[in-house]
């Protein structure tokens, strides 16, 4: 009997075991995260498509940068540029760097936009997003508010990922990886927020719309 109980024991020990993670906890299936979190880069975070923001609030938890960590290195003209395959979980209110892109043909964003394959006029109201927020073409043809410290807001539909992994030849333009908390806007989206593009990054925050 003994023996026996012993072998039952072993089957069903590592069944009892088994636990969901919370927010930051390790994970390799969705099924490893709690309710509505989903398993992205081995850690059960907010997912960016629904909105959440269970990760984002609370005293206890890491702040959002610190949990996305570069994936490498890039070298770039003698210098070395941090690779992000994750951005900051996505709130009501997102902080975000803003940055100015020309989207249109023979322009600083190289390549035509991920999302629809085209070129686009400087004056629609478009952005491209850091990797991680871009999500894959996730976000494509949706729109985000984007609201500067001014009390100006604006909403504009997403057309291109701001590649934060790769960088530093023709397809873009030259320039190294994005950061990993960028909003790349239109010349548009500058004029509607009434910031001057010619100061190159401002701190904004924005959320699905």
């Amino acid at each position: 009997m003994a023996t026996l109980a012993f072998f039952i024991s072993l089957i069903l020990l590592p069944h009892l075991s088994l636990s969901t993670s919370s927010c930051n906890g390790p994970c390799q299936t969705l099924d490893d995260c709690d309710g509505l979190l989903i398993c992205i880069n081995g850690v059960c975070n907010d997912d960016p498509d629904i909105g959440t923001a269970q990760c984002s609030t609370g005293g206890s938890s890491p702040s959002p940068t610190s949990d996305c960590q570069p994936t490498g290195t890039l070298e770039c003209n003698g210098e070395s540029f941090p690779q992000y395959e994750c951005s900051p979980p996505v709130t009501s209110s997102t902080e975000a760097t803003l940055t100015n892109n020309d989207f249109s043909e023979g322009g600083d964003g190289g390549a035509p936009s991920q999302c629809d394959e085209i070129f686009h006029d400087n004056s629609e109201l478009i952005v491209a997003l850091s990797t991680g927020w871009y999500n894959g073409g996730s976000r494509c043809g949706k729109m985000i508010k984007i609201t500067a410290s001014n009390g100006r807001s604006v909403l504009a539909k997403v057309v291109d990922q701001c590649d934060s992994v790769n960088g530093c030849d023709a397809e873009h333009a030259g320039l190294p990886p994005c950061e990993n908390n960028i909003v790349d806007g239109s010349d548009a989206v500058w004029s509607a927020l009434e910031l001057d593009k010619d100061v190159g990054k401002v701190a904004v925050t924005w959320s699905d719309a």
